[in-house]
């Protein structure tokens, strides 16, 4: 199905009927680690809509879960919300009582300081685990963050830097779309560079569906909208989207404890609400797909110290299972991250990890190629376990760009899977090695 979605800048004040701020109220302290040195950066942000929305969202299922996460996933039952408050610099992960405490009057504090009714905010946070939130900075920055509330897309902009933790850039989206007849907008923003490899499911519970979820930074992304979608339909959504975006993502192979994306949908554009199935949903869904994809490869382009981001393409496996293990082990093999890094093309390592993975393989039956982006043309480093007659100039002319696909094909059934990967590096290691004599050196 074929849809036009036109891009345009503003992110998540685009949709009509939202709103957006960021502000500086120090909360990790300047100078107390990995993204302190970015000096006085936003680091609290409202997104708010006019009118309560629809809410779908999908969590972390690390069994070690911040905060936030808990608190969301319980007001996520209400299926409306009208107010996102998140922070970055504090994880408010592994901070016991006093944490759930914390993320409680966080949302609280933020619906009395915009005069909403209880149960409409919902709360992000990313940053060091195990340090208690600064309450009174928090208090502060919320207070000023209401006054700064705007439509602009300098206000979007406040909002996607405040997020922010060890990113180098800012992530924003947004597209614009016919549904029903009616001009419906999406907008997003995410955060993200390093323990990146989500597996979300709507509650946090385990496991993150498969074919597509497995099992500081920390991803954290933040999606409005003003269609109008109904609670379930929005979620059976945002799990598709999720489920081929964020979840298809590794930078490091670390899942985080606060991982989060949210919806915020207020109904503002006019459309006749839709059900699952429906040629309305499916161009919705279509989308929500390209927002999030969007949002998650340029997670993984800003990876920590990342200088080449590879798309792995694992076909003819037996099932969804087996090609999602295989994908998996290869985007994670340091071996395999590093020889990207290096420019090498050296199969033995990606063929290495694809036996040691869970799925079920043939050695004798193994193709590993290499393609430039979208390119159908595939230069085979093996073929059937044995290598080919490409030399080893030209395999390293296609693995020389910044971005190429590694194709894996096992030959042994109909599934496939793909996973957006970076390498590894140099400077990955001296960012977050740190040192222990110097406080402003360790990372979150």
């Amino acid at each position: 199905m074929k849809n036009k979605f036109k891009e345009i800048p503003g992110s998540i004040i685009v949709p009509t009927g939202f709103l957006a701020s960021g502000v500086f109220c120090d909360i990790k302290k300047l100078g107390t680690g990995k993204g302190s040195n970015k000096g006085a950066k936003r680091d609290l942000a409202l997104i708010v809509s006019e009118t309560p929305a629809t809410v779908a969202g999908m969590f972390t299922t690390n069994q070690v879960c911040a905060a936030p996460v808990k608190v969301c996933v319980e007001r996520m039952k209400k299926g409306v919300a009208q107010v996102v408050v998140i922070n970055s610099g504090n994880a408010n992960a592994c901070t016991g009582k006093q944490g759930m405490a914390d993320a409680r009057e966080m949302v609280a504090f933020t619906e009395k300081a915009l005069g909403l009714s209880a149960g409409r905010a919902l709360v992000g946070s990313t940053g060091r685990i195990g340090v208690t939130m600064p309450m009174d900075n928090v208090r502060a920055g919320i207070v000023e963050a209401v006054i700064e509330l705007g439509y602009s897309a300098v206000h979007a902009d406040r909002a996607a830097e405040a997020i922010m933790t060890s990113d180098s850039r800012p992530k924003q989206i947004a597209i614009e779309f016919l549904l029903g007849g009616k001009k419906v907008r999406i907008g997003g923003i995410c955060k993200g560079a390093g323990m990146i490899q989500p597996g979300m499911s709507a509650t946090g519970a385990r496991p993150a569906a498969l074919p597509h979820g497995g099992l500081h930074a920390t991803m954290l992304a933040f999606i409005t909208t003003d269609a109008a979608v109904g609670a379930k339909v929005l979620q059976a959504a945002l799990n598709e989207a999720v489920a081929h975006s964020f979840n298809r993502i590794t930078v490091d192979g670390d899942m985080s404890t606060n991982d989060t994306v949210l919806v915020l949908a207020n109904g503002l554009a006019g459309n006749k609400k839709f059900k699952v199935q429906s040629s309305e949903f499916k161009v919705f869904q279509s989308a929500l797909n390209h927002v999030c994809l969007e949002l998650a490869k340029k997670i993984v382009r800003d990876g920590e110290g990342v200088h080449r981001v590879v798309t792995v393409r694992v076909n003819g496996a037996k099932t969804i299972q087996d090609a999602d293990a295989a994908a998996r082990a290869v985007a994670n093999s340091a071996l395999v991250k590093t020889s990207w890094h290096g420019g090498d093309p050296n199969w033995g390592r990606i063929i290495d990890a694809i036996g040691y993975s869970s799925a079920k393989v043939v050695e004798e039956k193994i193709d590993i190629g290499y393609a430039a982006l979208g390119s159908k043309k595939i230069l085979w480093s093996l073929k059937r376990g044995q290598p080919t007659k490409a030399t080893f100039k030209e395999l390293c002319a296609a693995v020389a760009p910044k971005e190429f696909e590694l194709h894996i094909n096992l030959n042994l059934g109909q599934a496939n899977a793909v996973m957006y990967a970076a390498d590894l590096t140099e400077e990955y290691v001296d960012f977050n090695k740190g040192d222990v004599t110097d406080a402003s050196s360790l990372g979150g």
